[in-house]
């Protein structure tokens, strides 16, 4: 494998994603493969501080554009520090968010505008988009649910959200799809953990085999 392949997971709040990455992450070190886990916002030490800015729950004045902006700086950094150099080396990358989650939550949730926020992105990726998307899907409701039983879970300042920010949320993932047809894949995350980690196992394997045999 000459070229790494770069795998982000998506979804609203309570999703499972963390949960589901941690077992994809074992499975896919177990087959042989170097994988390389990050996040968003963050995976290394600048973005991570801005992360702490962004979701820090005291700053409630935080301008809709100002946060968009801080999502595209810590991502740029990210990508060319962390992500660039693990593609570059044969790597898997597996990512919690990436792109999709501001076009979702600024452009549409926030309603900054898609194509706006579409476009400091692309300004600060360069083109760099992922190989394979897998959007978990959850009823807002239930999403929510599950953080509030989550004592572990680092609270943040999107969760302080009304139900219908969230809702939004979801809408505009769909819009995302539309736009990225090709690359994204809906996980029904109102299952179990277990069930929502097999379904997206299959769909990893199944574009790892279609990749390697291109």
């Amino acid at each position: 494998m000459s070229k790494g392949i770069f795998i982000t997971v998506e979804g609203g709040e309570g999703a499972g994603k963390t949960s589901v990455l941690d077992k994809i992450e074992i499975q896919l070190e177990s087959e042989g493969y170097e994988v390389v886990r990050t996040r968003e916002p963050g995976g290394i030490r600048i973005a991570e501080q801005i992360r702490t800015v962004i979701l820090d729950i005291s700053h409630t004045e935080m301008d809709s554009r100002t946060e968009a902006l801080l999502y595209a700086a810590a991502r740029r950094q990210h990508l060319v520090e962390k992500v660039i150099p693990a593609l570059k080396e044969g790597k898997i990358v597996l990512c919690d968010r990436f792109l999709d989650s501001s076009l979702a939550y600024q452009g549409h949730a926030r309603g900054i505008g898609f194509e706006e926020v579409k476009s400091i992105n692309e300004f600060a990726i360069e083109g760099h988009l992922p190989d394979l998307t897998l959007f978990f899907d959850v009823d807002p409701k239930t999403g929510l649910t599950r953080i509030q039983k989550d004592d572990e879970r680092e609270v943040n300042r999107l969760d302080q959200e009304k139900l219908d920010f969230h809702e939004r949320v979801r809408e505009g993932y769909f819009k995302v799809m539309d736009v990225y047809p090709d690359r994204i894949t809906i996980i029904n995350a109102n299952q179990t953990i277990e069930d929502v980690y097999q379904d997206a196992k299959k769909e990893i394997q199944r574009f790892m085999g279609r990749k390697f045999s291109d």
